[in-house]
């Protein structure tokens, strides 16, 4: 019985003191990392889980201890609230000022503009990203596509960092220089390499029919090729479904802010369709871009790989198949669109 009672008491005496000494270290931990009061920006990277944020809010001088802002995280049930984006922090704040103010929401929010949309497209990632309401929305369309007009294939595809409230032409602003730089960037890059000397304009016009034609970085510069070597051989017309598509939509959307078919599948109507998009019918680049083309298609149209192909087709896996000849060319379709067999 006095064995029992000694354990007991020891047991209790144990829990008290890793009880107090659990509240210690928690309120140690959760008093502010600084006396001073200076304004920390503070990034959150996507895809960031609450053990990475608080080991950064850590190294940033924020908060006194990563563990100790995961366990609080967790004990909120707020692991999954914590949103990508940029914040107003001070290392004055305690630890659970920091975390409401996390849970509030970023000053600024990660906008990700894939490659190969049209400017329509691109607006609408804009409204949905920054969460607009609808009178913001139809506001903030209307001055984009504004702000855009005869700038498609400029708007350079990335993932960015904006305000909430950002105007349309600073998302433009933004966009447009990042092209530019990529632009230069490219040629750094490839320093000593033979290219042929082509405008700008041309080349941005050809990087967006590759990266609607294409899947796969390691594809473009050999469909950059085939289609330049196309363009620019007599008796031959490039044949581009993207750029039909291209025209196709600008007819059947044109009184349109949003549509929902901007690339659908073509009809054999679509390649009699009356537009110098129309790659079936004429003999030239098209007249302007047909997409907003990302770095590694503005890169295969200024460095195009030469091979004897002058046909590609993708499987319905998204496989692309390339032939010599028009013979060739026919029997991966049987193939591999058809699977009747060779």
């Amino acid at each position: 019985m006095k064995k029992t009672l000694v354990l007991f008491v020891g047991f209790g005496v144990f829990f008290v003191i890793a009880a107090l000494g659990g509240f210690y270290w928690w309120k140690e931990n959760s008093k502010p990392a600084s006396e001073t009061d200076s304004k920390v920006r503070f990034l959150i990277p996507k895809g960031s889980s609450a053990q990475e944020i608080g080991e950064s809010l850590y190294k940033n001088g924020i908060i006194q201890n990563p563990l100790a802002f995961k366990i609080f995280v967790q004990l909120k049930g707020k692991s999954k609230s914590l949103m990508p984006g940029e914040f107003t922090l001070s290392g004055s704040m305690d630890l659970s000022e920091i975390i409401n103010e996390l849970l509030r929401g970023p000053d600024e929010v990660w906008v990700t503009i894939p490659e190969g949309l049209r400017s329509e497209e691109i607006v609408e990632r804009f409204i949905q990203s920054l969460e607009m309401d609808k009178d913001k929305s139809e506001l903030f369309r209307e001055d984009f596509l504004q702000k855009t007009e005869g700038r498609e294939g400029y708007l350079f595809p990335d993932t960015y960092l904006f305000p909430k409230d950002v105007e349309a032409s600073k998302a433009v602003n933004k966009m447009l220089l990042t092209l530019e730089s990529k632009y230069d960037q490219i040629f750094k890059q490839n320093k000593g390499r033979d290219w042929k000397k082509r405008s700008k304009e041309e080349i941005i016009i050809m990087a967006s029919i590759i990266e609607r034609e294409t899947k796969g970085k390691e594809e473009r510069p050999i469909v950059a090729g085939i289609l330049w070597k196309r363009l620019e051989t007599p008796g031959w017309l490039m044949q581009v479904d993207a750029t039909n598509q291209y025209a196709v939509a600008n007819s059947e959307c044109s009184s349109k802010v949003r549509c929902d078919n901007w690339w659908r599948i073509l009809t054999k109507e679509d390649l009699e369709i009356d537009s110098f998009y129309n790659t079936y019918k004429y003999k030239a680049l098209p007249p302007a871009p047909i997409s907003n083309p990302g770095f590694s298609s503005i890169e295969a149209a200024l460095y195009p790989q030469e091979t004897n192909f002058w046909f590609y087709l993708h499987d319905p896996e998204g496989e692309i198949h390339f032939a010599q000849t028009l013979q060739e060319h026919n029997k991966n379709i049987r193939v591999y669109l058809y699977r009747s067999g060779s």
